[in-house]
């Protein structure tokens, strides 16, 4: 891991910049974590290949740094700045046009989000394994945001303990089926009013799960409403699973 800047934010939250051969990231550490205290890892993706810098991932990323946690981001394959592959490309604007057009969007996703799943899950290890051999890192791990990627990172990764998803986007076939492999705790998110996810199969996601421990958090709103209490509930979330 190389980093590339580390500066000291006002909530008491260490931020670093990195790259990890072309994966660039984000790390963001509380002051006290050290090899004697070290911190608890949280993997933080973005649903849609978002770019890392997005506003309201560093906002979720900070929180939870400054309640005492590691977080790390990165662009994977696909995501972010990183370029694209002219199939994707092509989905992209596929989807636009179907979705301006009123037309059946599913295998546009299918095809769009199910390579982006495959190529970013090799990104993502990549980075698990080179923060946890940081020494103020801790070995318990826990996964936030993007479900379709944290399906395929839970389904196969035995150091992710527990998973905080948001019910949103689309989860191809593959993960759909993956999930019941899933049985870590697990906390979803879910916006009843959610412009571009249907309701019915957010809860049909829910049930797929095989953990035994799993909690559907429900509120009014469009997709981007989560209500800020939430942010609370997600720590807690974390406390009883990963400190």
């Amino acid at each position: 891991m190389h980093v590339t800047s580390e500066q000291r934010l006002d909530d008491g939250v260490i931020e670093r910049e990195f790259t990890l051969g072309d994966i660039p990231g984000t790390l963001w550490l509380p002051e006290s974590a050290s090899a004697s205290a070290p911190a608890p890892l949280i993997l933080m993706a973005h649903n849609n290949g978002l770019p890392k810098s997005d506003a309201r991932l560093v906002g979720r990323g900070r929180f939870s740094a400054a309640r005492g946690y590691a977080v790390v981001t990165i662009d994977a394959t696909g995501c972010g700045d990183r370029p694209r592959t002219a199939a994707a490309q092509q989905a992209r604007a596929d989807l636009r046009r179907a979705l301006q057009n009123g037309e059946p969007v599913d295998a546009i996703f299918e095809s769009l989000v199910g390579p982006l799943v495959a190529n970013a899950a090799p990104d993502w290890l990549t980075t698990l394994d080179a923060t946890l051999a940081l020494p103020e890192i801790g070995h318990r791990v826990g996964y936030s945001g993007w479900t379709a990627l944290g399906i395929r990172l839970a389904s196969t990764d035995p150091r992710i303990a527990a998973a905080g998803f948001f019910a949103g986007g689309y989860v191809p076939r593959a993960q759909r089926e993956e999930a019941r492999r899933v049985t870590i705790p697990l906390l979803l998110l879910l916006q009843w009013d959610d412009e571009g996810n249907p309701r019915q199969r957010a809860l049909d996601m829910f049930d797929s799960f095989g953990s035994k421990e799993k909690t559907l958090h429900a509120n009014l709103g469009g997709h981007l409403g989560t209500p800020w209490f939430e942010s609370e509930d997600v720590d807690r979330f974390y406390g009883r699973h990963l400190k």
